[in-house]
C-alpha cells in the first residue's frame, strides 16, 4: 500500500469512526435517491406497480366521470382513497407508459420531500444527519408507490412556509396534502404560529374553494361534487375495514390502538377510548402560548404533530412511516446526545425504519413485529417523551448551533 492509500484509508477509516459520516452532505444524497431508486427498480422489474395503476385512474376515471372509488379489477386490485383533485396531479404522469410513469411518479415525491427536509430551520450538518438516518424508511415508503412522502413535504412546507411568514404559499401545501388524503388537515395547527391570522384564514378559504372546483376542469360540477360524497363513504368504509377483528390483515391498522388490540387481545377496542387522552394530551402541548414564536418550540411540536398524524389513525400502515420518522429524527438531532437518548433512538431506528428488513428474522417479523403493530411502539414512546418534554419546557435547551441561522 502507497503513502496516498495508507493516508486515504486513514481518513476513510477517521470519517467512519468518528461518526462525520452522519453529518456529510453527499452521503445523504446518494442513501436519499439510491435506496428508494432501488427500491423502485424492484418494484418495476417485479412489475409491483398496482398502486401506480390505480392513481393513474383516478386521472382516466375522472374524465370519463365514473366513480373514482368503485372497484375495478380488470384494471387494477384494491380500490382509489384518494381526493378528486389528485386526478390532476397525477395526469401528467399518466401519459407515459406505466413504468416510466410510476417510476417518474415516485421519484418525483423522494424528490419532493429532500426538497422540504433540507428546507427545515436546522443546521445543514443535522438536516443531513435526518436525510441519513431516514433514508431506509424512504426506500420502504418508494417501494409502495404510494404517496405518503408527498403528504410529509406538504405538512413540512406548510410549517416552513409559516415561518417564513408566507401563509398564502403554506395554506397551498396545507390544502394540497389535505384535500389528497386528508392528512394534510394537521397542518391548520401552524395557524398558532402565523403572525398574520387573517391572512392564514382568507387563504385557507381561497385554497379549499380553488381545490374543490379544480377537478371540475376535467370532468363536470356534478361529478365532483358526487365524488366528494363517494370519497367520504369510501374513507368510512376503509375505516371500519381497518379494524375488521374477522379479516386477517395485519398489514393496517399499525397504530396505537391496533397494537393495543392485538397484544392484549381486545379486538372490539373502540378507537376513542385511545384517540381522546391522545387529543388532550396533545392540545396541552399547545398550551405554550409565550412560546409560539420560538423556533426551538415550534419544531419539537411538529415532531409531535407528525407522529401524532400516524399513530393514532387506523389508517396507518408501514409507508405511513415516513410521515412520522422524519420527526423522530429531528427530536434526536435537537437532543444531547447522551448514552440514554443515543440508545433510545437506535431502538425507534431499528424498530421503526428497520421492523420490516432482514435485521429481523422472518420469524420474528411474522410472529410479532407485523401481528401486533410493534412498529407503532417507538413513536408511541417518543410520542409521551415529547410531551413530557414540551411540558417541562426542555426545548428552550436546544442549543442554538443546532438551528439555522442561530449563532
Amino acid at each position: 500500500m502507497n503513502n496516498q492509500s495508507s493516508l486515504y484509508w486513514r481518513k476513510s477509516k477517521y470519517w467512519i469512526l468518528s461518526g462525520d459520516f452522519l453529518f456529510d452532505k453527499n452521503l445523504a444524497f446518494l442513501l436519499w435517491f439510491g435506496l428508494s431508486f432501488i427500491a423502485i427498480s424492484q418494484d418495476l422489474y417485479g412489475n409491483h406497480i398496482n398502486n401506480y395503476i390505480i392513481f393513474k385512474h383516478v386521472y382516466i376515471h375522472t374524465l370519463q366521470q365514473v366513480n373514482l372509488f368503485a372497484e375495478y379489477p380488470t384494471q387494477y386490485t384494491d380500490v382509489n382513497l384518494y381526493g378528486p383533485v389528485f386526478s390532476l396531479f397525477i395526469a401528467p404522469f399518466s401519459y407515459l407508459p406505466d413504468k416510466l410513469g410510476a417510476m417518474a411518479w415516485e421519484l418525483s415525491n423522494v424528490t419532493l420531500l429532500y426538497f422540504s427536509i433540507r428546507q427545515l430551520p436546522i443546521a445543514e450538518k443535522w438536516k443531513n444527519a435526518i436525510l441519513i438516518f431516514s433514508a431506509h424508511e424512504m426506500m420502504n415508503a418508494a417501494s409502495w408507490m404510494q404517496s405518503n412522502a408527498l403528504i410529509a413535504s406538504c405538512i413540512l412546507l406548510g410549517f416552513i412556509c409559516i415561518n417564513k411568514e408566507k401563509e398564502i404559499l403554506a395554506l397551498f401545501f396545507i390544502l394540497l396534502a389535505t384535500f389528497i388524503k386528508l392528512y394534510g388537515i394537521v397542518g391548520f395547527t401552524f395557524f398558532l404560529f402565523s403572525k398574520r391570522k387573517w391572512i392564514f384564514i382568507a387563504a385557507s378559504i381561497f385554497w379549499s374553494a380553488f381545490f374543490f372546483l379544480l377537478p371540475m376542469i376535467i370532468s363536470s360540477y356534478h361529478f365532483v361534487i358526487q365524488s366528494y360524497q363517494d370519497w367520504f363513504q369510501a374513507l368510512h368504509v376503509k375505516a371500519l375495514k381497518n379494524v375488521n377483528p374477522f379479516d386477517d390483515n395485519d398489514y393496517q391498522d399499525i397504530c396505537v390502538m391496533g397494537m393495543i388490540r392485538r397484544i392484549f387481545n381486545i379486538p372490539f377496542l373502540k378507537n376513542y377510548y385511545i384517540t381522546i387522552p391522545a387529543v388532550i394530551i396533545f392540545s396541552l402541548q399547545l398550551m405554550q402560548f409565550q412560546y409560539y414564536s420560538d423556533i426551538k418550540y415550534r419544531l419539537y411540536l411538529l415532531s409531535s404533530l407528525l407522529i401524532t398524524t400516524v399513530i393514532f389513525t387506523t389508517s396507518a400502515e408501514s409507508p405511513t412511516y415516513i410521515i412520522a420518522f422524519p420527526a423522530a429524527c429531528i427530536w434526536y438531532v435537537l437532543q444531547e446526545h447522551t448514552k440514554l437518548t443515543n440508545a433510545f433512538f437506535i431502538f425507534i431506528l431499528l424498530m421503526t425504519s428497520f421492523s420490516y428488513s432482514d435485521i429481523f428474522t422472518p420469524y420474528l417479523r411474522d410472529r410479532y413485529i407485523r401481528p401486533y403493530a410493534l412498529k407503532a411502539l417507538p413513536c408511541f414512546l417518543l410520542w409521551l417523551v415529547l410531551a413530557k418534554q414540551i411540558f417541562s419546557k426542555q426545548f428552550l435547551l436546544v442549543k442554538n448551533e443546532r438551528l439555522l441561522g442561530i449563532a
